[in-house]
């Protein structure tokens, strides 16, 4: 068969976001995926770009990572909400935590809110709040609509993709499918949690499982703002950029007191807006073979939290999934080379959504960059950053 520029393998949002990098640097592209369009975890999360909660070590990369979002959307036309984030303060420590993150990286990123505008904020007059924040570079994209809209654009513009087509097996420019070979000057495999059906040892290196999320879309009521994020004080304490800050132990000693519920289902209490509704969620349960069922506790429990705090009595329940993605016990970012003509990337926590584009450019330059040294096959696995070490939900 022919040879292009470049092979990704894989259709979600990272493989997606290579592809339209290349794309824009005049590269033949190929995507090739086993389902017959995007159906994984991209499809499946808030679509909820948090760049403003990640670590400060990797602001740079979260905020290359926002402007490829908006040059995806101004390209492809795509839904993309520039509304920002609300986060409600339930209680004293949510608040210092919010006071102290706001201080730290000034009113460009977190504006203090009364309890009256946060409560206008949610559309909630009885919420109830001591305070809050706006987090106002935060985006929102409809993840049903927005992965398969740049799929289908990239093949607009000439990218070429296979579907329903299966990857056994890449090695030195070649991936082997049940279809045959195809061929490129370099290939980048960005798999997901199906790492290992491809490159075993590397996702048993690095202790790769399968985080599962519960989560559900319920209809949204007038009252609730367009365009509408909100994170919460599980949010605070998962996130790095806010879990940095001095009061984030006191936060955690708080909501182990008052949410225990939430704490031991791993949650990040979140609602996020799309033109289908508000989707609510959610918790994090780990293992290296998932089971498909809905633990209905669970979503109960994430359900009853969230409408409380919107003051949404009777929520109507449209869908319930079960959410997935690769996590990894030591590592929030894979980035290794096989051989000289194979990279292999994939993210190990919740933020791929968010950061997707960022770690494309950095995908596409450390290609680039091997390229050019071409270093011995079976060379040792690139060396991780800083910024790939903190790069977290957690």
């Amino acid at each position: 068969m022919s040879k292009t520029d470049l092979i990704i393998v894989g259709s979600g949002i990272l493989g997606l976001a290579t592809a339209f990098r290349a794309h824009q640097q005049g590269r033949t592209v190929h995507v090739i995926d086993r389902s017959s369009r995007p159906v994984g975890s991209s499809i499946q999360n808030f679509g909820h770009a948090c760049f403003t909660g990640q670590a400060d070590e990797i602001q740079d990369l979260a905020m290359t990572s926002r402007a490829g979002w908006r040059e995806a959307a101004a390209a492809t036309g795509i839904w993309a909400a520039e509304t920002g984030s609300i986060v409600p303060a339930m209680t004293e420590p949510e608040l210092t935590v919010l006071q102290q993150f706001a201080d730290h990286r000034g009113a460009a990123q977190a504006t203090m809110l009364s309890a009256e505008e946060v409560a206008t904020s949610v559309g909630n007059p009885n919420l109830g709040a001591i305070g809050g924040a706006h987090l106002p570079l935060d985006m929102r994209v409809d993840p049903r609509e927005a992965v398969p809209a740049i799929a289908d654009w990239l093949a607009d513009q000439g990218v070429d993709f296979t579907w329903n087509t299966t990857v056994t097996e890449v090695a030195d420019g070649t991936a082997s499918t049940n279809r045959g070979d195809f061929h490129g000057e370099q290939v980048i495999v960005c798999p997901g949690y199906q790492l290992s059906s491809l490159f075993p040892d590397i996702a048993e290196a690095h202790g790769v499982r399968i985080c599962t999320l519960v989560m559900s879309l319920i209809e949204r009521p007038q009252r609730i703002p367009s365009g509408f994020a909100m994170l919460t004080g599980t949010s605070l304490a998962r996130y790095d950029g806010f879990a940095a800050m001095p009061g984030a132990s006191a936060l955690r000693e708080d909501l182990a007191r008052r949410e225990p519920d939430l704490v031991d289902v791993i949650a990040n209490l979140m609602v996020t807006d799309i033109p289908g509704g508000l989707l609510i969620g959610d918790s994090h349960a780990y293992t290296l073979s998932p089971e498909p069922f809905i633990d209905e506790r669970v979503g109960d429990l994430l359900l009853d939290r969230a409408t409380s705090i919107l003051g949404i009595d009777e929520p109507v329940v449209r869908q319930r999934w079960l959410g997935q993605y690769a996590d990894s016990t030591d590592t929030n970012f894979i980035l290794e080379r096989p051989d000289e003509r194979t990279t292999v990337a994939v993210v190990t926590s919740g933020i791929g959504m968010t950061l997707s584009f960022g770690i494309a450019d950095r995908i596409l330059g450390e290609e680039a960059a091997a390229a050019r040294t071409r270093p011995a096959p079976h060379s040792p696995p690139l060396t991780p950053t800083a910024d790939e070490v903190v790069m977290s939900d957690r």
